[in-house]
């Protein structure tokens, strides 16, 4: 038990799935794991364990934002001896280069956020993904059929802003899209030596103002899903 994680140690898996929602993870262990049981549900935060094709996984949500992925990942890293997170969520895309549905495995992740300085002493405002797991779901995706597209995206620690231009750090480092949760990740496992990647699924193009509405989202989510379940397989 961690201090924001109140399921027992040997009850999360050394692989992990984690959306942003906790209800988009029980929605995963609801439909796609085996024997899913619910191991924590402290702050409303749930996490699943259950099987999928006879392997152990674990899903279970960051909430929103670098601070909170930051306080999830790290307490699963440390407390639980995870060795893989491959975050899954869904991301707006900075220009009609992107489609919506389209799937995106991110390379590196931008930000203005002071998280991988203030927290570890990482200097730099762009990271990529760690380890070995972000070529696994390059070539799962090709096994499995699955179009996916390598990026660099943009982590912004800002949903709403008075300046609608595309952030000056973006635009340095040609996001295509953004999404608030990967530079953290991808700074605690750079810290800690462990796995770490990001698959997002576009659900906004914001220069046409297109989406996916909230009925599309389930089935648009289920090729991202599937590819981050099969991938996981493989790095167990």
């Amino acid at each position: 038990m961690s201090v924001h994680i109140s399921a027992k140690k040997g009850e999360i898996a050394k692989v992990v799935l984690q959306p942003g929602d906790p209800l988009r993870a029980q929605y995963i262990a609801e439909n796609f794991l085996e024997n899913a049981k619910l191991v924590s549900k402290t702050r409303g935060i749930f996490y699943y364990t259950g099987t999928y094709k006879g392997k152990e996984i674990t899903v279970g949500a960051s909430g929103m934002g670098c601070p909170s992925i930051g306080i999830y990942s790290y307490e699963l890293y440390t407390e639980y001896k995870v060795e893989t997170i491959i975050r899954i969520g869904t991301c707006g895309a900075y220009s009609t280069d992107l489609q919506l549905f389209d799937i995106l495995n991110v390379e590196n992740a931008a930000s203005e956020s002071t998280y991988a300085i203030n927290a570890w002493e990482i200097e730099g405002d762009l990271l990529s993904h760690q380890g070995n797991i972000f070529e696994t779901i390059n070539a799962t995706a090709n096994e499995i059929n699955v179009k996916t597209k390598i990026t660099n995206i943009h982590t912004s620690d800002i949903f709403y802003r008075k300046n609608p231009n595309v952030p000056a750090v973006a635009t340095k480092y040609n996001c295509s899209a953004v999404e608030m949760e990967a530079f953290a990740l991808f700074a605690n496992a750079k810290h800690l030596g462990k796995n770490a990647a990001t698959i997002l699924t576009v659900s906004d193009i914001i220069p046409t103002q297109e989406f996916i509405s909230a009925d599309e989202r389930e089935t648009a989510l289920k090729p991202m899903i599937e590819l981050a379940l099969e991938a996981a397989l493989k790095s167990l």
